[in-house]
């Protein structure tokens, strides 16, 4: 079984949690998710089985969008309703304020990492190191806001949508904003309703999967690549492109440009991503 679930997790599960409900389904143990959603959020988490776990990376490198709801006027150590109360202040600012602080993040900004977090420093997971009391210097990195659009101000309470790469994190932006207003902030809520070409209103609902319907909403890998452009490949290539072999024929390379990523098609079956360089053209990702 290979291909790609676009699952819809509900808030209180892990996404380890649905990893494991989707072994379990398709009784296989090649499962991977394609980003972390807190237990908190909810919302589109792809899952990748069987040989579409060589694909996690091409999926989690697309840009994401949320739906969160800030509450100002209060910081925790997790920069989210789940944390311990680190301040609490009174929320004495207009909306105004509000929205153009929010319109400041537009664009490329710089953003720390939380300490509850999945990444790894020397080797342990800074949530493991936070949670036996230690903080460590987190280096700031770039991460793209493409929108981000006001849905409700309800002191001290803002909702807002927003468009953002890969490796943002909403608890950061909200601590961040609520920082640059002068009164704190934490995230309260959060839906991711879109990653890539997942998006909620084509998910299932972990909930509602099952081994009868499970193969109803497997997406083909092809499919779950379709960003990228195809290419159908002579059969004559087929037993070179399959071991790696870069092809340097002048007449197959003449409409390929170079440092795109392509669907590699052999007459019309699907065998992997290629990429054509300087040297030549070749397979980058064998999937089959």
């Amino acid at each position: 079984m290979n291909g790609v679930l676009n699952v819809y997790k509900p808030c209180g599960m892990t996404s380890f949690d649905v990893v494991r409900r989707v072994k379990k389904i398709c009784k296989i143990k090649r499962v991977g998710h394609t980003g972390t959603l807190d237990p908190l959020a909810s919302g589109v988490l792809p899952i990748c089985i069987g040989n579409s776990t060589k694909i996690v990376d091409y999926i989690m490198n697309e840009n994401k969008i949320y739906i969160a709801t800030m509450k100002l006027g209060i910081v925790t150590d997790t920069y989210d309703r789940e944390g311990k109360v680190i301040h609490e202040n009174p929320v004495n600012i207009d909306e105004n304020s509000v929205i153009n602080c929010i319109k400041s993040f537009h664009g490329e900004i710089d953003q720390i990492p939380p300490m509850y977090s999945a990444l790894k420093v020397n080797g342990k997971r800074l949530y493991e190191l936070a949670r036996e009391g230690i903080e460590v210097e987190r280096k700031s990195r770039k991460v793209h806001i493409y929108s981000m659009d006001i849905l409700d101000i309800n002191m001290p309470f803002v909702t807002f949508k927003v468009e953002c790469s890969k490796g943002t994190y909403i608890r950061s932006l909200c601590y961040d904003m609520g920082k640059n207003l002068g009164v704190g902030g934490s995230m309260w809520s959060l839906e991711r309703t879109k990653t890539g070409i997942f998006a909620i209103e084509n998910s299932v609902n972990i909930e509602d999967l099952n081994e009868d319907n499970v193969q109803d909403y497997i997406i083909p890998m092809d499919k779950a690549l379709f960003k990228y452009n195809a290419i159908n490949m002579d059969k004559r290539y087929e037993i070179l492109l399959l071991n790696g072999a870069t092809l340097t024929n002048k007449y197959v390379l003449q409409n390929i440009d170079e440092n795109i990523i392509l669907r590699v098609y052999i007459e019309n079956r699907f065998i992997g991503l290629g990429k054509r360089t300087a040297e030549g053209f070749k397979i980058l990702k064998l999937l089959v």
